[in-house]
C-alpha cells in the first residue's frame, strides 16, 4: 500500500478443481448486489474464506448486500476466453473498488482502443520495466498491479519518466492494467488478513473500519394531526423519493397530534424538506437528522489479532519469515521487552502502516515500512515492531489471489504471477 491512510466477509467455497499450469483450486464465492434500504449478509463459516483460523462475529447494518453464490459454474466456462469487462466484473466481485481509500488510484488504468479476449494475465505488486518486459514476452492481455503505477495526475506522456513509458508499452502492446491496491487491503480475506495470518488464528478485528460507500439518508420527523393528513402527506412524500422504500414509523397519537418518523435518501432530502413544508403541522414541527453511513464489518484497513495461542517474540521473527519467504527482518523491540517476551496481541497493516498502526496497544507491529520516529514512538510504548520493506509485506498475497481469480476463469485463460516483480530493498 502506499503512504498514506487506509481503510465484505466474503464466504469461499473449498474444493478441489480442474487443473491449469499454476494449479486451481475452488476456494471463493461471493456476489454484491448494491441496495439502496435493505441489507441481507451471510457470514463465513469457521472452516470457510482466504484465511479458515480467523473470525470475526459482527452484525452487520448496511446498505451493502451481501450474498454467497458462485460467479459461473465450472461447465459454464470450460473452453473460450473472456473479454475484459468480464474478468473487470469478477475482480470486482473479489474486492469492490468501492472499499479502497478515497486518495487512491484503482481500477482499471490503461485500457486497449481494440478489444481482444483475454487469454493471459499477470500478476504483480509493482509494474516496473522488468516486470513489463516479462509480461510482453509471454504476450499478455491484462496485468494486474497491485500498485497502480499511474497515481497522479499527468499532462503529457514522454519517455523520460519511467512510469509513462511503461503506460506507453502498454498502449502499443494493447495490454490492459488494472489496479485493486488498498481494495485488497481493506476487504476480508485480503492482504491484511492474509499478513495477521502469519503468526497463526486469533479472534481478529479491523483498526480502521471501512464504511458503507452508499449516500447519505436523512431521518425527518414531524407531526399531523389526523390520520387523513398523514396518509395525505406520505403519499406526497413517497412520490419524492420514487425508486426507493421509504421507512416511516408512526407512535400513537397523543393531545398534539400524531408523531412520525420518516427516512430518506440524501436525492430525496430537498423535495421532501419542500413536501412538508407545504402542509401547516409538519412545518412547525419538522426536525431533520443526518444518519451516518453503516460499517461494513470485516472490511477496512488494518488488523488486530488477540493470538489463540501466543508466541514469543523470536518465534514470531521465524513464523513471519516463512511466511513472507524472507531470509531477513528488521526488529525494534519495546521498551523493557526481550526475544522470549510473550506476544498475545499483534497489529499489522501492509505496505506503510503507521498512520493505521499509531496508537494501537499490542505486543507487536508489523507492517512493511515505519519512519525512524515512529518506530521509536513504538518501542518507547512498550510494542515490538517487526519491519519487512513495504512490498515484501503485501507480495506473498498474489499467489492466494492467483487461485481466488483462476478458478472464476476459463481455463484457456492462463493467471501468473510475475517472476520479475520483487522489492527494490535488499540485505547485502
Amino acid at each position: 500500500m502506499l503512504t498514506g491512510c487506509r481503510r465484505l466477509p466474503l464466504t469461499f467455497f473449498s474444493s478441489t478443481c480442474r487443473g491449469l499450469c499454476i494449479g486451481r483450486s475452488l476456494t471463493s464465492q461471493a456476489a454484491l448486489h448494491s441496495s439502496p434500504s435493505s441489507v441481507s449478509f451471510t457470514p463465513p463459516s469457521p472452516t470457510h474464506g482466504f484465511l479458515t483460523s480467523q473470525h470475526t462475529s459482527v452484525p452487520l447494518h448496511s446498505s451493502v448486500r451481501l450474498t454467497s453464490t458462485r460467479f459461473r459454474s465450472h461447465s459454464a466456462h470450460c473452453s473460450g476466453a473472456m473479454e475484459l469487462k468480464e474478468v473487470l466484473q469478477v475482480m470486482e466481485q473479489l474486492a469492490p473498488l468501492s472499499l479502497a481509500e478515497s486518495w487512491d488510484n484503482v481500477g482499471l488504468l490503461v485500457e486497449p482502443s481494440k478489444s481482444r479476449p483475454v487469454k493471459t494475465i499477470l500478476l504483480t505488486n509493482d509494474l516496473t520495466d522488468a516486470v513489463m518486459e516479462e509480461a510482453e514476452a509471454m504476450s499478455c492481455d491484462l496485468i494486474i498491479s497491485y500498485h497502480p503505477p499511474l497515481f497522479r495526475p499527468i499532462k503529457r506522456l514522454v519517455q523520460k519518466d519511467w512510469k509513462q513509458r511503461i503506460a506507453i508499452r502498454a498502449v502499443e502492446a494493447g495490454i490492459a492494467i488494472f489496479s485493486p491496491h488498498t481494495s485488497w487491503d481493506s476487504v476480508k480475506g485480503g492482504v491484511n488478513d492474509w499478513l495477521v495470518g502469519g503468526l497463526g488464528s486469533g479472534q481478529v478485528s479491523v483498526l480502521s473500519q471501512a464504511i458503507s460507500s452508499a449516500s447519505h439518508s436523512h431521518k425527518l420527523e414531524f407531526m399531523v394531526k389526523s390520520t387523513e393528513e398523514l396518509n395525505a402527506v406520505m403519499e406526497e412524500l413517497k412520490a419524492c423519493d420514487s425508486g426507493t422504500t421509504l421507512e416511516q414509523s408512526v407512535t400513537r397519537p397523543d393531545s398534539s397530534g400524531i408523531h412520525v418518523s420518516v427516512t430518506c435518501s440524501d436525492s430525496a432530502l430537498t423535495p421532501s424538506v419542500q413536501t412538508l413544508l407545504r402542509h401547516n403541522a409538519p412545518s412547525l414541527s419538522l426536525t431533520i437528522l443526518k444518519l451516518e453511513k453503516p460499517p461494513l464489518p470485516g472490511h477496512g484497513q488494518g488488523r488486530l489479532s488477540v493470538l489463540d495461542q501466543p508466541v514469543t517474540v523470536a518465534t514470531a521473527i521465524q513464523k513471519m519469515k516463512s511466511h513472507l519467504g524472507l531470509s531477513h527482518l528488521r526488529l525494534a523491540l519495546g521498551l523493557g521487552k526481550k526475544l522470549e517476551s510473550s506476544v498475545c496481541t499483534v497489529a499489522v497493516c501492509a505496505g506503510s502502516g503507521a498512520s493505521v498502526l499509531n496508537g494501537v496497544k499490542a505486543d507487536l507491529y508489523i507492517t512493511g515500512e515505519m519512519s525512524h520516529h515512529e518506530v521509536l514512538d513504538a518501542a518507547a510504548n512498550g510494542t515490538s515492531v517487526i519491519l519487512s520493506d513495504h512490498s515484501n509485506s503485501e507480495r506473498g498475497f498474489l499467489a492466494v489471489f492467483r487461485e481466488k481469480l483462476a478458478v472464476r476463469l476459463p481455463d484457456i485463460v492462463t493467471v501468473a504471477v510475475s517472476k520479475a516483480d520483487r522489492d527494490p530493498l535488499e540485505v547485502v
